[in-house]
């Protein structure tokens, strides 16, 4: 038996904020990144609807890139001492990922870290509070999603936390709010989101319930990635939702070693953090052609619905050079070398980020299984941009 988990409502549409109007309530804490949802009015045009609505409403603001366990306890205290009912995440993953991660700690405050970090271990939630997700970027799709990522500093690891409990009850996708990107960030996510379809659709827990999701997706993202980053309104619209079908395939399918990867190199190198979504567009094509052994066939259907002809190995080949093709415009690197890491520190780190992404809860429903010496061999050819021959 399989399940399929999404969140109870999804509002979307220009003006879909609007919908905090009628939510039912006292008292609700609003979950807050680095500045910009306050910045281009967002704040202030969720803490009016809610006042609308009758709710009191609280700031926690500041959650970091890549957050913290700190930052996580330190917002579930501020939970604790203000008792919402509402939990109302806004921004980027990285404010919706702690908060989905603050929530637990909200309502069993007696619960370590180390406990929720096995994949669908957490304790039964909305004992205290109900929870809505806001994204203002268009590639996480947290908020339609079973998973969170948490980060280590001291140890250098990220965490991707999964248990069907932190769905969020409600989810808002407003691509208003997208519009504010910069063409950076609006590269870097949009190519996490078509990793996350890619690795949905031929994850060991596909269906064919995910399928539809997925390659539509992958479609939509090769359509609009390239005029959203040039910042047209439109193409941005698109994207928020195609991220978004996405994060709906891969939260049922789960996902696969080029997140395995990106999350245990995130935060390993003293010379730069790798953002998150421009780690998942180096390492998807290399990780394509290791896979294409065991699931070329469904590589294939995912370029034949490109308009992509040819037997299944050029189909494969042609769609690892269209990924290759859309960094290249995207200004994403096509190895760890050149986005900067040096060299040294790669071949010191290398075998303990290998047995660390080996480990990691997305390597499980890989289409190929992976043995740390070929984690090592892969991570390597991303650092020198060599063949992927085993």
């Amino acid at each position: 038996m399989m399940r399929y988990t999404l969140p109870r409502d999804m509002y979307y549409g220009d003006g879909a904020l609007e919908q905090l109007k009628y939510i039912k309530g006292k008292k609700a804490i609003l979950i807050l990144g680095g500045g910009s949802m306050k910045k281009f009015g967002f704040v202030d045009k969720v803490v009016n609807y809610l006042t609308e609505a009758g709710i009191e409403t609280r700031l926690f603001e500041n959650v970091e890139p890549d957050p913290s366990v700190e930052t996580v306890m330190k917002g579930a205290a501020a939970m604790r001492e203000f008792e919402p009912d509402w939990i109302i995440a806004m921004g980027g993953g990285s404010p919706i990922d702690a908060a989905k991660a603050m929530w637990v700690f909200y309502e069993y405050p007696d619960t370590t870290f180390e406990e929720i970090i096995q994949p669908f271990s957490f304790p039964t939630l909305r004992q205290k509070a109900q929870f809505i997700a806001i994204p203002s970027t268009s590639g996480t799709a947290t908020e339609v999603t079973a998973f969170a990522v948490i980060t280590d500093y001291a140890k250098g690891i990220k965490y991707p936390l999964a248990d069907f409990n932190i769905t969020p009850d409600i989810a808002i996708v407003d691509p208003s709010l997208a519009e504010t990107m910069p063409a950076t960030l609006t590269a870097h996510t949009g190519m996490d989101a078509l990793t996350h379809a890619v690795e949905a659709y031929v994850s060991t827990l596909n269906s064919p319930f995910t399928d539809p999701l997925a390659v539509k997706a992958i479609q939509m993202v090769f359509e609009y990635l390239p005029a959203s980053y040039k910042g047209d309104k439109t193409a941005r619209e698109q994207m928020h939702y195609a991220q978004c079908m996405a994060g709906q395939a891969f939260s049922n399918a789960l996902l696969g070693i080029v997140h395995s990867m990106a999350h245990k190199t995130g935060a390993a190198f003293s010379t730069g953090h790798i953002p998150h979504g421009c780690a998942n567009a180096i390492y998807l094509p290399y990780v394509i052609k290791f896979n294409a052994k065991c699931a070329e066939s469904r590589y294939a259907d995912i370029a034949r619905s490109l308009g992509i002809t040819g037997t299944d190995a050029e189909c494969v080949k042609a769609l690892c050079d269209k990924i290759d093709e859309y960094n290249v415009k995207l200004n994403i690197p096509k190895t760890l070398k050149e986005f900067g890491i040096k060299e040294d520190e790669f071949l010191e780190k290398v075998k303990t980020i290998a047995e660390l992404a080996i480990s990691d809860a997305c390597t499980g429903s890989n289409p190929r299984s992976i043995t740390p010496e070929e984690m090592e061999k892969l991570l390597t050819c991303t650092y020198y941009g060599t063949e992927v021959n085993f």
